[in-house]
């Protein structure tokens, strides 16, 4: 497979990376090392897919351009768009033109997001009461130095697009019912902490997210009826553990099973096979879980920026 690079900051040298010698070509407006500027000045017969790693709003363009001269395209989440009508007439022109469209959300391949899943889907802990996950990272001075990165809802859809994501992955539909529960802008201008909860998922969920954690962090908990599950930190800021605890009747200290891994993060080598897996086997695209996370997403930041506006 030929892939050309479209965006080339952090996310774009990392995949150019993992693509290696399938790397056939940057396009970025600015960037020195580019071979052309714009993507549509890239000969159709030099590539077969495109790995889209720009900021939100170019996007839409950018994949219909691609999508429609038939090109998959792995493209960086959140996949952005003003209207949900954009995604449903995206979905139908990747059909139309038999091209793979698949939105990156990399945590779904790390080991102990895919352990957490196979947990659930086992049954072993019954009813799954409530899980609550933390995410932080401490770039809230990188954030708003950044041209383009300190505005609208701040770390909500940055952090807070994977953390539904993972919700989702894990728990399959758990509604559109979310709700504010903080915002705070304490050293930037778009909000750097946040905390979200729906009372009427199942089970009851609650985020939070912040650029000001001076350590990134990761930690989720699942309590459920015959026991309880935690992750602690990602394998990119290792080591990461997985704890299993089963619950001992009527109350007291209860068994429990842990996992640590000490390695690199696997999971952009992971989820650029599966991007390959997938053209292969050509399943039709799905927009549908980009159309939930645009909806949610989309209340919660128009919530957030007027709480914001009234601070």
């Amino acid at each position: 497979m030929r892939v050309v690079i479209v965006g080339y900051g952090v996310q774009g040298k990392k995949r150019l990376r993992i693509a290696g010698t399938e790397g056939v070509g940057v396009v970025d407006p600015v960037t020195p090392e580019a071979m052309w500027q714009d993507v549509a000045q890239v000969p159709l017969e030099r590539y077969d897919a495109a790995l889209v790693c720009t900021p939100d709003e170019p996007k839409m363009a950018l994949l219909r351009h691609l999508l429609g001269h038939g090109k998959h395209v792995l493209v960086e989440k959140p996949l952005h768009a003003e209207r949900e009508q954009d995604l449903v007439e995206l979905e139908a022109l990747a059909r139309r033109t038999g091209a793979v469209c698949y939105t990156a959300y990399n945590h779904r391949f790390e080991p102990h997001y895919v352990r957490m899943r196979d947990l659930i889907r086992s049954g072993a802990l019954g009813r799954i009461y409530r899980c609550r996950m933390f995410y932080g990272n401490g770039t809230a001075r990188l954030v708003r130095d950044s041209a383009w990165r300190d505005e609208g809802a701040g770390v909500l859809p940055d952090l807070g697009s994977h953390l539904l994501d993972t919700a989702r992955f894990w728990f399959g539909d758990v509604g559109e019912d979310f709700q504010l529960v903080s915002v705070n802008c304490f050293e930037n201008r778009a909000p750097d902490h946040v905390v979200v909860a729906s009372e009427s998922a199942k089970p009851k969920l609650e985020f939070e997210m912040t650029l000001l954690s001076w350590r990134n962090h990761f930690t989720c908990d699942v309590l459920a009826e015959n026991g309880t599950a935690h992750i602690e930190s990602l394998c990119k800021w290792g080591p990461t553990t997985f704890t299993q605890r089963t619950r001992v009747l009527p109350s007291g200290r209860p068994p429990e099973e842990t996992f640590t891994l000490v390695q690199d993060d696997p999971t952009w080598v992971i989820e650029y096979e599966h991007f390959k897996r997938m053209i292969a086997e050509h399943p039709p695209t799905d927009l549908g879980n980009d159309r939930w996370l645009l909806r949610v997403l989309g209340g919660l930041s128009a919530a957030a920026k007027k709480r914001v506006k009234v601070q």
